[in-house]
């Protein structure tokens, strides 16, 4: 029996997830939505695109929680988007909602997933389903640095005008203005940035990437990204069922890695069969160390808002 990915909100992220992993061939996709017809109508548009993108696995589409049973995986992306200028904050307590009702649903459905959290506030939102699911720490993750990555990775190729595959580089922190994009780990086929681009425009890079999502949400004027976003969780989802040991950041509840207790925050992690097979714990500088811990605390703020709205909304 192939493993089962079932994906929650087949809005643009949901369905660029579920295409995505498709593609990948790792596993019966089911993508999940409340309105009536729309995950159905994008699944079947997706598997009549498996003889020309080569695909062998299912992909279908319900508004049924009962089919997300005994899923393997589960993504989640449903929620509402940003606008501009609407801070990821101001979606704190529509998201809880949601993600606190999806939570429960997967709870009861597929109680042995491994669960990746998309939603923003994302560190927020992961949780948000950490609280409710009771799962172990390994099994509940959310998407942040890999996405800040792979954008860091995308205006450093820009700047050098080189293939993007050719670029490493490592985004930690909150989902959020205060991620920390740590250019020392950059590099461009083996040599470090700081050998090829000038510290000053490494910096704007930096900034750049902080207010990436921000940057696709003005141009867009209504949504947001979705095609990197999707991607991202894509592989996260490949990692896990294909058992890879993929190192990428994750969105993780630390206890005590990096000097931070009981918050969700983006580290580098293995990911693998089990979820988070172990936390990478680097050895930074103490400015980058200060950033990643500053960055734990504005989430810990979010957290302590979140458990507000468990004890008010009951």
């Amino acid at each position: 029996m192939r493993p089962k990915i079932s994906v929650i909100g087949a809005g643009h992220v949901g369905a660029e997830v579920a295409l995505h992993t498709a593609m990948r061939d790792v596993g019966d996709v089911v993508l999940v939505d409340i309105v009536e017809g729309l995950p159905q109508g994008k699944a079947l548009d997706m598997f009549e695109a498996a003889p020309l993108l080569g695909y062998s696995v299912r992909v279908t589409g319900t508004n049924s929680y009962d089919d997300i049973r005994d899923s393997d995986v589960v993504v989640i992306t449903a929620g509402v988007a940003r606008k501009p200028g609407m801070s990821r904050e101001d979606l704190l307590l529509t998201n809880f909602r949601i993600i606190r009702s999806i939570s429960e649903q997967v709870k009861e459905k597929a109680p042995n997933a491994i669960v990746i959290l998309v939603t923003n506030p994302l560190d927020a939102m992961v949780y948000t389903a950490y609280r409710v699911l009771g799962f172990p720490r390994e099994r509940v993750m959310g998407m942040a640095g890999a996405l800040d990555s792979t954008r860091f990775r995308a205006f450093i190729a820009m700047e050098l005008d080189v293939s993007p595959r050719d670029v490493t580089a490592m985004v930690l922190g909150t989902h959020g203005d205060l991620m920390v994009p740590l250019p020392r780990f950059a590099s461009v086929g083996g040599i470090p940035i700081t050998e090829l681009i000038p510290e000053k425009r490494i910096e704007e890079i930096v900034e750049r990437t902080r207010k990436g999502g921000g940057e696709i949400v003005a141009l867009l004027k209504t949504g947001s990204a979705y095609y990197a976003p999707g991607t991202a969780a894509a592989d996260m989802v490949e990692a896990v069922v294909r058992d890879l040991h993929r190192v990428m950041p994750a969105s993780v509840w630390l206890q005590g890695e990096y000097g931070i207790q009981d918050v969700f925050v983006g580290v580098p992690v293995v990911l693998g069969s089990e979820g988070i097979h172990k936390i990478l714990d680097l050895p930074l500088q103490d400015h980058e160390l200060a950033d990643l811990q500053r960055s734990a605390e504005h989430v810990r703020e979010l957290q302590r808002e979140v458990d507000e709205l468990f004890e008010r909304e009951g």
